[in-house]
């Protein structure tokens, strides 16, 4: 990732093949806020990727289903490509199917911040104690909080769901309702499903890992063979086994 972005800072963006995906700024003002200016090392918040260009920052949200990624110039534009650069070896593209948050370009460091300012810890890097004392000051549903970007960045649907399955904790269980033991074995399973999701790029589709199975209706649940349960909590599908996470 780090060589792509110095590649491209040598360079203009691309047009946009759908200029919706940039908030704020317009295909020529992008280019024109970057040209001559060189990126320095990117760092990561949650689904944001921060990419410091010796003033302005250009933040990519890749939210559900967003990656930034490089290809040969021969292979064919996905349906999905929004954003291309092209060069000379091959093309920089932003792919993203559902437009939820997109590219944008602060001014500088100071506006980047306040972009970020209502974001919780990164989910990598929190550490227990940061975790528990989150945790302590929150009401609702586990779902709930562990998918709120402003208790940890990062967490997405199928993540909380895994990490939930993990720890044999049910999703539906109150935060207030959780002792010393859930808390370290979410904060445990968070760091395992994290890691392994990271390596593969995705949050993997095991026959071990709830991943495995949750699109089978009532399938059998990888661990224990109960037929696993779904419902909507805060608008998102959620799975769990009710033999190996009781209520």
């Amino acid at each position: 990732m780090t060589t792509e972005l110095n590649t491209l800072a040598t360079a203009l963006w691309g047009r946009p093949t759908n200029p919706g995906i940039l908030r704020g700024i317009g295909a020529r003002q992008l280019a024109d806020a970057l040209r001559g200016h060189r990126f320095e090392q990117p760092r990561r918040h949650g689904k944001w990727l921060i990419a410091p260009a010796g003033g302005p920052v250009l933040m990519l949200h890749f939210g559900m289903t967003g990656s930034l990624s490089w290809h040969s110039p021969d292979e064919p534009w996905h349906r999905h490509d929004r954003v291309v650069r092209q060069f000379d070896d091959g093309e920089l593209r932003f792919r993203d199917m559902r437009k939820l948050q997109g590219i944008r370009l602060a001014d500088d460091e100071t506006q980047a911040e306040r972009v970020l300012s209502d974001l919780g810890p990164d989910a990598r890097d929190v550490s227990r104690a940061r975790f528990d004392k989150l945790l302590s000051g929150r009401r609702g549903r586990l779902k709930s909080v562990l998918t709120d970007q402003t208790f940890l960045a990062g967490l997405g649907n199928l993540l909380a769901d895994e990490i939930c399955w993990h720890a044999r904790i049910n999703p539906q269980r109150a935060v207030g309702d959780l002792d010393d033991n859930d808390r370290a074995a979410l904060y445990g399973a968070m760091r395992r499903v994290l890691r392994e999701s990271i390596k593969a790029g995705c949050v993997p589709s095991r026959d071990t890992w709830l991943t495995g199975a949750r699109d089978e209706p009532a399938g059998p649940c990888p661990r224990c063979g109960t037929s696993l349960s779904s419902r909507r909590i805060a608008d998102r599908t959620t799975v769990w086994c009710p033999g190996c996470q009781p209520s």
